[in-house]
């Protein structure tokens, strides 16, 4: 009998950097400095004209603005986003109301809010619609992405594939030229129309009892399941990428063509790191998918019958009601969570597995990406440890001790520093979850379950309060919006 010498190849645990609470003065942000300032001008004076104890109350209020916190945030902090809130209530944004009978500019999306100045553009080489964001300067294209299940692989499989899938984003960094790029995995009702396939294919039809009894059974059990897509979009920069752009020849034309050697790219490197992209969505395929996220009772009726409902002139909502905490369609009422902190220990590739692999749920998780440049991101981290060390020199003169948070922070911008330096990029991540119900109950139901999932999952997630429509678009739709 030998000893075996072979060594077990084993995942390398990641950890994330935390999100920075630190302010523009001894940890307070510029918002609670202005609520000090003025707590401390009202006290002065008070002294001046001899009204002390009358000022005490507006001096209270200012101290609570400052001091108290109220789901995540202190009071002060949630201001633009209450401003935000009544200016909207009071135009009447809130509510949607599609006419069905005033045909809409040519080239539109027909989404609501601020989404409905998106124009579509469909380029001639490639046959791929191109969303065209005019105020953002912004011009995406969405791929459709297969890959196996990651937890399912070995040890050594998932860690090639960890691995690739950073050169894809490293490859997004040194391009310069991309302003995002978001991952998008949704969960769908299956249609049943792969397993009908298959039954035209290779079904006997004779007619007998069995077949027609197993004709039935996939009939009926293909709408009961339930099949996860993925998709990848990439959003240029119009204003960096202006001079290419010129170059090609100028207007949506020279953007497009900027935007097909972006694509290119992304496609080789997709294809490098094993994983299997689909063409480029075209207007059909995306119309099915916005359609989809606003009214999913339909989409698998859609997707079954192939040439319906995939109009994008007409794939938005008929109607959108947003709320303080909720947002409702035509046939569905949705939520929106951030995830707002990562795991701060160490945690292996697939500690997302409990909020994907979440069943009888319909949520669509979204990542996205922001690149930095090289240049940008090495003067973002010199700015910040300047920061943390005049605060840090700052906190030691009036002797208040340093803690264990700051200090985690500042090692956070360290190891940038040193990642950067050995030749890495620097990308901002943002998480978003945006769940989908039947009615507010289940809605309500199904935010808990995820809520959960995102706990086991070493995450927390809080609800976007006030921003509802703006997160769904983000959250919800492939056009590498952000929030």
């Amino acid at each position: 009998m030998s000893a075996s010498t072979s060594s077990e190849p084993s995942l390398t645990p990641i950890k994330f950097s935390r999100l920075t609470r630190r302010g523009v003065l001894l940890g307070l942000s510029g918002p609670q400095l202005l609520m000090a300032a003025l707590a401390s001008g009202t006290l002065i004076l008070g002294l001046y004209v001899g009204a002390v104890l009358l000022t005490f109350p507006l001096i209270g209020v200012f101290v609570a603005l400052a001091f108290v916190g109220a789901g995540g945030r202190k009071l002060i902090e949630w201001a633009p986003i209450g401003a935000r809130w009544l200016w909207r209530s009071s135009g009447g944004q809130l509510l949607y109301r599609r006419r069905i009978v005033k045909p809409r500019p040519a080239g539109t999306l027909a989404l609501p809010g601020d989404a409905a100045r998106l124009r579509q553009w469909v380029d001639p080489e490639t046959d791929a619609v191109m969303v065209h964001d005019p105020h953002a300067a912004t011009l995406t294209a969405i791929i459709g992405v297969a890959h196996p299940a990651f937890v399912l692989l070995d040890p050594a499989e998932q860690e090639r594939r960890v691995v690739s899938w950073g050169r894809v984003l490293a490859t997004t960094c040194r391009s310069g030229r991309l302003a995002s790029l978001q991952v998008m995995e949704r969960t769908l009702p299956e249609s049943g129309k792969g397993l009908a396939d298959w039954w035209e294919a290779h079904g006997t039809r004779t007619g007998s009892w069995a077949s027609t009894t197993y004709a039935e059974l996939v009939e009926r059990a293909g709408p009961a399941g339930e099949r996860h897509a993925s998709t990848i979009s990439i959003s240029l920069d119009l204003k960096t990428a202006a001079r290419a752009i010129r170059a090609a020849g100028g207007g949506n034309r020279g953007a497009a063509a900027v935007l097909r050697q972006e694509m290119a790219t992304v496609l080789a490197a997709l294809r490098s790191a094993d994983l299997s992209p689909t063409e480029w969505l075209t207007p059909g395929d995306l119309a099915l998918i916005l359609r989809s996220a606003y009214d999913p009772a339909v989409a698998g009726a859609l997707e079954r019958h192939g040439g319906v409902g995939r109009d994008l002139a007409t794939a938005g909502p008929v109607a959108v009601s947003e709320s303080w905490a909720s947002l409702r369609s035509d046939s569905a009422h949705h939520c929106v969570l951030w995830v707002s902190e990562w795991p701060r220990s160490l945690v292996f590739p697939g500690f997302l597995a409990p909020v994907l692999l979440s069943s009888g749920i319909r949520r669509t998780f979204s990542l996205l990406y922001t690149p930095m440049r090289t240049d940008r991101a090495a003067r973002d981290i010199r700015k910040k440890k300047t920061e943390y060390i005049s605060d840090a020199a700052q906190r030691q003169k009036i002797g208040q001790i340093e803690d264990a948070q700051q200090t985690a922070e500042y090692h956070d911008v360290l190891q940038q520093e040193a990642d950067l330096t050995a030749g890495h990029g620097v990308l901002r991540c943002t998480g978003l979850v945006a769940v989908s119900a039947t009615d507010p109950d289940e809605l309500e139901r199904a935010v808990a379950a995820i809520e959960q999932a995102a706990i086991q999952a070493s995450c927390e997630t809080r609800r976007l309060w006030g921003q509802q429509a703006q997160g769904f678009c983000a959250g919800a739709l492939p056009l590498a919006r952000g929030i």
